[in-house]
């Protein structure tokens, strides 16, 4: 199977977010599952303003661009092929925003 991240671009903030729609996030790997898709990792990330950016020698508060969206967290996915992918991650909750769908070079699962 190919190997896919997922993206999700949310304008709401996580602590906002309606329950309903965490519940379905939760839910999220059985329901690719049922659809033969498979969830094998998966990161929320802490609000915008706890990032930090580095440009060359520049470092910044904040995110590296600056979006009405914001970078929510990221899945990794595995599917059939990229139209699998897309029909996997369409089921990925959103309020008022997006996914956005990337084919990994490769995945390997670093040892401690």
């Amino acid at each position: 199977m190919a190997q896919y991240a997922v993206l999700i671009y949310e304008r709401v903030p996580a602590e906002d977010l309606p329950k309903e729609t965490m519940d379905r996030h939760i839910g999220l790997p059985e329901l690719i599952a049922s659809k033969g898709g498979k969830v094998t990792a998966g990161l929320a990330l802490q609000p915008n303003e706890t990032a930090t950016a580095i440009r060359g020698d520049l470092v910044t508060d904040g995110p590296f661009v600056e979006t009405k969206e914001v970078l929510a967290g990221v899945y990794l996915l595995e599917a059939r092929d990229l139209d699998h992918a897309l029909a996997c991650a369409k089921l990925t909750p959103i309020v008022e925003g997006g996914v956005e769908v990337r084919p990994l070079v490769d995945f390997q699962v670093v040892a401690d």
